[in-house]
């Protein structure tokens, strides 16, 4: 397919490069800063513009890599007549694109990406559509990209992003909290790299819950005493601490 990427960050770029691997041909990046959209054209091979007027009519697909807030006030500049337009977001309806086509759809790529990664993780795409041409074409795009491919309602896709936000950003605050302890106690975080990677290996065979260690679970209150007051410095991390020891309790 003939596409053409609206945006120029972190989805814009890891989709982009993903796309053109996968045999398609982008013919043009659209950003409204032009030096964002010659950086990210440059490399995907292609044309850029900052001006609606210039975007390539062209094209069989119109991906609309933007921030969620930017999606409501697409209609306002973007007219693309019945070709087939989509966005890359969660938690925002697939109708944000009713007045862009006439065909539109959503190509959620349930992972986080970030343009400065080399090698581009496994990536779900949950994919829907305003008809059943429309949604069955940007399936077979997505098929193209991975091979884990769903199709989902708004609603469902908006629950899958909620649980991805605390499976992947909640988590990673965790991790940035941690580091900054480890680092404020002169101790190395970097040990704590197999500890992590095996908790999450373990819930690809278990059930998470199964899984659960420590003292929370143990109910061992000597060594959540101890703990409770190793981290009286750290007000943000002991409020975590209890709350996420009372969640583990109250299950």
């Amino acid at each position: 397919m003939k596409v053409v990427i609206i945006g120029s960050g972190n989805v814009a770029t890891v989709l982009g490069r993903l796309i053109k691997k996968s045999g398609h041909t982008i013919i043009q990046v659209y950003s409204r800063e032009i030096i964002h959209a010659n950086l990210l054209a440059a490399e995907l091979q292609c044309s850029a513009t900052d001006s609606y007027s210039f975007i390539d009519k062209n094209a069989d697909l119109y991906l609309f890599a933007l921030s969620d807030v930017a999606l409501f006030e697409l209609d306002k500049t973007f007219h693309f007549g019945n070709k087939i337009v989509v966005h890359t977001a969660g938690s925002v309806s697939k109708d944000a694109l009713k007045n862009v086509s006439l065909n539109y759809g959503v190509l959620y790529p349930l992972q986080s990406l970030r343009k400065e990664i080399e090698i581009a993780p496994e990536i779900p795409f949950l994919v829907d559509g305003n008809t059943e041409e429309a949604l069955l074409a940007i399936e077979n795009f997505a098929k193209t990209l991975s091979p884990n491919v769903q199709e989902t309602t708004d609603e469902q896709r908006c629950r899958l992003h909620v649980a991805a936000v605390v499976v992947s950003n909640f988590t990673n605050h965790l991790f940035a909290l941690a580091s900054d302890y480890c680092q404020e106690e002169s101790v190395d975080f970097k040990l704590l790299f197999p500890l992590i990677e095996e908790t999450v290996r373990r819930i690809h065979k278990y059930s998470p819950d199964a899984m659960q260690t420590g003292p929370a679970i143990r109910n061992d209150t000597v060594t959540l005493d101890k703990h409770f007051k190793l981290l009286a410095k750290y007000p943000r991390l002991k409020y975590i601490y209890i709350k996420m020891t009372e969640s583990i309790i109250g299950r």
